[in-house]
């Protein structure tokens, strides 16, 4: 049966899509891209759906309501660019029979590595020498040193871990927070200990938390109090993991020495938002997980999700593999 896929993970159409592009390009597959890529709200996602039976999918919003709509109907799978899915209703998902593919494991190391990129980048101000000199100016700017400090890892899963790798070679002590603490990051050197005191010793705090309501807002006003005034924030998770509002005070106030941010509780994030003009930070538009070679993979990846589920295949990775279980899977359809 020929499958509708609707594409609104940007990369699909990029030079990383190629050979996603080429397992999609089978006959038994029609691709339709709509007006604009995701990230895309539940308001403008749903009308797309209408007899759609997969989505190649960016961090759009689907909601219980989503799912649950007549324009959902048909839809058989959910394959996300990426590992993160908290934009998506799973248990509304899995009632439904609709399966969510993801790809763990394979942004590990592109995040890592532009996680280590933003904290240097912003301690040395790397960004601010940038735009001084593309202005006409020659004014070289004092940063922080980052060898033999302490880096603060919040969230200390696969990423933390390989952020832990790199700054190990930088000579930085590694403390880390994280409810689950993982048995092999003290091989790694790395001391586990309650958020407040590692938010007092670290002279880098880097997010990695995966954002649960537990971790929504988890880095407010308490917290940015609590760091070094000489302190630097690193945020490559998610966006709602800190409170914007109060970032914004830590920086304007001074609580906090900079911060670099690749992640915002809304994106495409607003031109006028109130953060674009606050100092000492620096801004990318989510692109932690953008090198070419790790695209590639990933873009395959979901590809391949999609491809296994019009043939009656399991995808390789599932977000909630209990649908196989139900009598509602829609795959069997």
């Amino acid at each position: 049966m020929n499958w509708n896929v609707l594409i609104t993970a940007s990369p699909l159409a990029d030079p990383v899509g190629a050979t996603a592009r080429t397992l999609l390009g089978g006959s038994e597959f029609t691709l339709v891209h709509p007006p604009k890529y995701g990230p895309l709200p539940e308001a403008e996602i749903r009308p797309l759906l209408a007899g759609m039976d997969a989505v190649y999918s960016s961090v759009d919003r689907y909601t219980a309501a989503v799912l649950a709509s007549a324009e959902a109907s048909r839809l058989k799978l959910i394959s996300r660019w990426g590992v993160g899915y908290d934009s998506i209703d799973v248990a509304a998902a899995t009632r439904e029979g609709i399966v969510i593919a993801y790809t763990p494991g394979l942004l590990n190391e592109a995040v890592a590595d532009y996680a280590m990129a933003l904290l240097f980048a912003v301690a040395r101000r790397v960004h601010e020498g940038h735009v001084s000199m593309r202005a006409g100016k020659w004014a070289p700017t004092w940063g922080h040193d980052i060898a033999g400090k302490t880096l603060g890892l919040v969230g200390c899963g696969r990423i933390g871990q390989a952020v832990a790798k790199r700054a190990a070679g930088f000579g930085m002590r590694l403390l880390a927070f994280d409810p689950i603490p993982n048995a092999d990051a003290a091989s790694l050197g790395i001391e586990f200990v309650p958020l407040d005191a590692l938010l007092a010793e670290s002279d880098f705090v880097s997010l990695h938390a995966a954002l649960t309501p537990e971790t929504r807002g988890l880095m407010g006003e308490a917290q940015f109090r609590k760091m070094k005034r000489s302190a630097y924030l690193v945020n490559t998770a998610r966006g709602a993991v800190v409170d914007e509002t109060a970032l914004i005070r830590a920086l304007s106030d001074g609580w906090i020495a900079g911060a670099a941010i690749d992640a915002f509780i809304t994106e495409p994030l607003p031109a006028d938002h109130p953060l674009i003009q606050v100092p000492n930070l620096l801004l990318t538009p989510h692109q932690a997980s953008f090198g070419f070679d790790t695209g590639s993979r990933v873009s395959e990846a979901a590809a391949q999700a999609i491809v296994d589920c019009q043939a009656g295949r399991r995808p390789r990775w599932v977000v909630n593999p209990e649908v196989f279980n139900t009598p509602s899977l829609r795959l069997s359809r």
